[in-house]
């Protein structure tokens, strides 16, 4: 099993040799080693895509592979360390416990147990100052998502919004406290998956399902907001971007639908035809966005002292 996926590699050294001693001079820029960013979260984090014939995979082109590119152009010995896990729910990113199957199959890093104890050893390897300068985190959406099967749907949300609530809190008091000084920590919070589903069908009023899964979306948001604050988490107001809540009208290939609808079909494969049919991840335009997102309040990664 991979122990990281690197999409950049070390930063060139040049070796001078004179009068019989080797100096050994960094890039332009550098301290001498690497510098990291460190990403982890679900399918999300991934790039997690579905391809023609509606099978799904992990992709180049997610908001973690959008938001490296950027900050690699400003911060020119930046790595990307990505041990995000497609299918992970905060349960699972904290403990390693469910998803096995689906991890297997990603080859997701669960060095230690879990990928929370494989991001934690990686920070205590790489301790310097400024030596990871940022980490961002999204997580949450599965513990939500997975009762849009279940009927009501209103036990399993609870029990979602529960698992959020205690584990996001212990998720990010690892994080930082692992963490190197001068570290940015980001976290998401989350826009609504179960729009889409039946955005053909006309009217304007939702029915009790979706409304649940709005409420549920929000609270966790709350939470997710609260933990950010107590944690000294940035919080990267993704359900704002996707205008998640918004009900006012707009129109969508001929169809009077709410804003966020709308918004859901334009920036996720939540709308598609068959054999995609209804998909909760982004498609390249909304992982741009939420890569946006997440750049407006990162701001200017801090440089290393010399």
């Amino acid at each position: 099993m991979r122990r990281f996926r690197r999409l950049a590699y070390g930063v060139a050294l040049l070796a001078l040799v004179a009068c019989g001693l080797v100096i050994v001079l960094p890039a332009a820029g550098t301290p001498g080693r690497a510098r990291y960013y460190l990403a982890l979260g679900d399918s999300l984090s991934t790039g997690y895509q579905p391809r023609p014939y509606g099978i799904a995979g992990n992709t180049r082109a997610g908001y973690v592979n959008d938001l490296y590119s950027y900050e690699r152009s400003r911060v020119s010995d930046l790595e990307l360390v990505d041990v995000g896990c497609p299918g992970d729910t905060t349960t699972s990113l904290l403990t390693g416990v469910g998803n096995k199957v689906l991890a297997r199959r990603s080859h997701c890093d669960r060095a230690g147990g879990s990928q929370l104890r494989a991001a934690v050893a990686f920070l205590k390897s790489h301790d310097r100052p400024g030596e990871v300068p940022l980490i961002t985190l999204d997580i949450g959406i599965n513990d939500i998502n997975r009762c849009g099967e279940v009927i009501p749907p209103g036990h399993c949300l609870l029990a979602g919004e529960r698992a959020v609530a205690i584990n996001t809190t212990r998720i990010l008091s690892a994080l930082a406290g692992a963490a190197p000084s001068g570290t940015r920590l980001v976290e998401m919070n989350l826009y609504d998956t179960h729009l889409g589903e039946s955005w053909k069908t006309p009217g304007i009023v939702a029915s009790a399902g979706q409304l649940a899964f709005l409420n549920a979306t929000r609270r966790v948001n709350a939470t997710i907001l609260r933990a950010d604050r107590d944690a000294g988490f940035r919080t990267a107001e993704v359900a704002a971007a996707f205008d998640t809540g918004a009900a006012n009208l707009v129109t969508w290939h001929g169809v009077r639908v709410p804003a966020d609808l709308a918004r859901a079909c334009a920036l996720t494969w939540a709308c598609s035809p068959l054999p995609i049919g209804h998909n909760i991840h982004p498609n390249d335009a909304g992982y741009r966005v939420i890569a946006r997102t997440f750049e407006q309040v990162i701001g200017r990664l801090p440089s290393p002292r010399p």
